[in-house]
């Protein structure tokens, strides 16, 4: 798998070298990480009586809730291009990949055709769907 990633990263630096800004201009990056959910507290709720020669309180612990949501983003040259969420319990699947891709294709376009997608988390066996 390593090989693979530096063959893939020479020939990308190889054809960035060979065609120039336009080359960095095609590419799209995606990534997806997990977002837990905080509720901090508002500045009333954690307001407490003090004498005006103590120190004041530190306000910096956060509540977690019990969420999280699978959080993706893609982007290019020019900034973020597209960025959805994905619940607690929903699945990433071919399904779900082809819809993001649909999107992609809607947000780009006149880009679609000549894109070059840099996108590793799928896994081998939720990529099978081809548009």
């Amino acid at each position: 798998m390593k090989a693979q990633r530096k063959d893939m990263c020479s020939q990308l630096l190889e054809r960035c070298n060979a065609e120039g800004e336009a080359f960095l201009q095609r590419i799209l990056t995606g990534d997806e990480s997990w977002v837990h959910h905080y509720d901090p507290e508002c500045k009333a709720q954690s307001m407490e009586y003090r004498q005006k020669t103590s120190p004041s309180p530190k306000n910096f612990k956060f509540v977690a809730s019990a969420r999280k949501v699978l959080f993706t983003v893609f982007w290019d040259m020019e900034g973020v291009v597209h960025m959805e969420f994905l619940e607690q319990g929903q699945t990433v699947n071919s399904e779900r990949y082809f819809s993001t891709f649909r999107a992609l294709k809607l947000r780009r376009v006149g880009h679609d055709k000549d894109s070059i997608l840099q996108h590793n988390n799928v896994r081998s066996h939720t990529k099978l769907r081809t548009p």
